[in-house]
């Protein structure tokens, strides 16, 4: 096990910006960068035992500061769409800047992977490395200074493991993700129709139109194209003649995990690429999970040369329902002052 700094580049700014390497016994190994605290590369191996990049991303650090696919991206504050862009806490309105439609989407334009993170700690032990920052109070809008770490570790199981943690001095939203991009063919091997996936998600939030704001109802899977509590192809349905996927142009939902608790981390979907044999396990103790299937990459120039198009790679974003702070219904994003914030996801690859 080891984990190791480099250069990755120099932003526009001129400010230097390192990449830190984590690597297992078996060679598989995870880059992220100081920048964002993005996730840049994740190689882990095939049937053959070769590696394969399974994440989609840029070959510079350049390419980051637009990285207008948030590929790899570490999101935060609040993670996926706040309808119209504000919200009401402690019986005050916040607002937030308004960057999809006139909705909030990831906290941005400006969010947590638009960031320079310090180097909190760094452990050839546990073989992982661990970033800070502090959001100051306003920062997008979002009320009081959030004292925030990530870790990413990789073990010795092939198991990526992101741990968010932080402390908020007002109440806040705290709703963090990675919005990765996977193709367990490799990045660059085309459209991911073809591999398999299953979601445990008895339930998903319909939306009410193009905007993708939630109705606020969790809807069942059963008899729908929404159904992956069995493996399909991800290309099985996407196109089929439904309302929901209408609107989204394919997959990009929320899906009501099962067996939630707080604190439990359990396996809340699983995927498989026949080609290479590699397979993916998810686990989080977050109630949901947002499913996109790339259906808005459009000629992206990608890492090693590659051009990413349409349904390139699929993002399982771990979190708790889209415009939850808005909905009664939903899970609760608030963050009480002085209470500790703390999410875990792990994604864990294996031949299958």
């Amino acid at each position: 096990m080891s984990v190791s700094e480099r250069k990755f580049g120099e932003l526009s700014t001129g400010e230097e910006i390192s990449i830190y390497h984590l690597e297992n016994k078996s060679g598989a190994y995870a880059e992220i960068s100081q920048f964002g605290a993005i996730l840049v590369k994740l190689c882990v191996p095939d049937r053959e035992g070769k590696l394969v990049d399974v994440v989609l991303g840029y070959d510079n650090v350049e390419q980051y500061e637009e990285n207008g696919c948030f590929f790899g991206a570490t999101i935060g504050r609040s993670g996926n769409r706040i309808a119209g862009a504000k919200f009401s806490i402690l019986g005050k309105e916040v607002i937030l800047p308004q960057n999809e439609n006139e909705n909030n989407l990831h906290s941005g334009p400006d969010g947590f992977e638009k960031k320079i993170w310090s180097v909190l700690a760094l452990s050839q032990e546990k073989n992982s490395i661990t970033f800070s920052r502090i959001s100051p109070d306003g920062e997008n809008g979002f009320p009081g200074e959030f004292r925030i770490s990530v870790k990413f570790e990789l073990t010795e199981e092939n198991e990526l493991k992101i741990c968010y943690s932080g402390i908020c001095d007002e109440d806040t939203v705290a709703n963090m993700t990675n919005h990765s991009y996977f193709n367990l063919a490799g990045e660059g091997s085309g459209d991911v129709l073809n591999q398999k996936l299953c979601i445990h998600a008895h339930a998903y939030n319909p939306v009410c139109d193009s905007h993708s704001i939630p109705t606020g109802e969790n809807a069942s899977v059963e008899g729908t194209p929404m159904d992956f509590l069995k493996m399909k192809e991800i290309g099985q349905d996407i196109d089929a003649d439904f309302e929901q996927l209408q609107f989204t142009g394919g997959y990009d939902h929320n899906f009501v995990t099962d067996n939630y608790a707080p604190g439990n981390v359990r396996p809340i979907a699983e995927a498989f690429c026949q080609e290479t044999g590699i397979a993916m396990s998810v686990s989080t103790d977050c109630p949901g999970v947002q499913f996109y299937a790339g259906n808005f990459i459009e000629n992206e120039a990608g890492k090693n040369g590659h051009t990413y198009g349409k349904r390139n790679g699929f993002c399982l974003e771990t979190q708790v329902e889209p415009n939850a702070v808005n909905e009664e219904a939903f899970h609760s994003p608030i963050l009480e002052a002085g209470e500790m914030y703390h999410s875990v996801t792990a994604y864990r690859f294996y031949i299958k």
